[in-house]
């Protein structure tokens, strides 16, 4: 006998997404890892970032997006986005809970272009400095 069909649009669980991704996934290692690189650089983010004005994108968070692009060879920050809006290990990796919104635009691309050059002219009036 068929069962009769419950679609169940609304998403709401009890389970973690820590808990939805397999212990022997490669991404958690690799999570692992990165956080660990993300602490030692959490105090040269500090410095690139303005304490005042509107809040940004997390530099973790951006370069983990850039990673998940890298590792499955997504085609372009339009689809990454895409990707990170409804797949679940994505939102994990990168850090974002099931209701958090994903940011869309060209924003990521700016923002990820600047990196190098603020971080190179902090570094380069420092060193004028001393």
């Amino acid at each position: 006998m068929r069962r009769p069909f419950d679609d169940r649009g609304q998403l709401f669980s009890y389970i973690s997404p820590e808990q939805r991704v397999p212990t022997q996934h490669p991404l958690r290692t690799i999570r692992e890892l990165v956080r660990e690189v993300f602490r030692d650089l959490d105090h040269d983010f500090r410095i690139l970032y303005f304490t005042t004005g509107r809040p940004s994108i997390p530099p973790e968070q951006l370069l983990s997006a850039l990673l998940l692009q890298v590792f499955y060879g997504v085609r372009s920050e339009r689809q990454l986005i895409e990707q990170l809006d409804y797949n679940m290990q994505y939102r994990w990796f990168v850090g974002l809970s099931p209701d958090d919104a994903v940011r869309r635009g060209d924003r990521g691309v700016r923002k990820r272009e600047t990196l190098p050059i603020r971080h190179r002219e902090s570094t380069t009036s420092q060193n004028t400095n001393a």
